[in-house]
């Protein structure tokens, strides 16, 4: 139990630096959007993103979840961005 924990505490960390660095990166486009007079956010690439994820998805995460992760993770990556400071 303590490995497997230790394996799932391991995974938490991936994600979080991940998450982190997805928001990184999108600050990088947002700014570059905004200095060009561009919308920050494409509807059409979120759903382009979407659905070639849950096309490359092997599981066990099902499409319903997989959408529903993606919904929150854009979400909460346009709440970030935006936040001041």
């Amino acid at each position: 139990m303590r490995e497997l924990r230790g394996r799932i505490t391991a995974a938490d960390r991936a994600i979080l630096g991940a998450v982190n660095e997805r928001l990184e990166l999108v600050r990088e486009l947002r700014a570059h959007k905004l200095t060009r007079g561009w919308d920050f956010v494409d509807r059409g690439r979120e759903e382009s993103l979407v659905a070639a994820l849950a096309a490359e998805n092997e599981g066990p995460l099902s499409e319903e979840g997989l959408r529903a992760l993606f919904a929150d993770v854009l979400a909460l990556t346009k709440r970030e961005v935006e936040r001041p400071g």
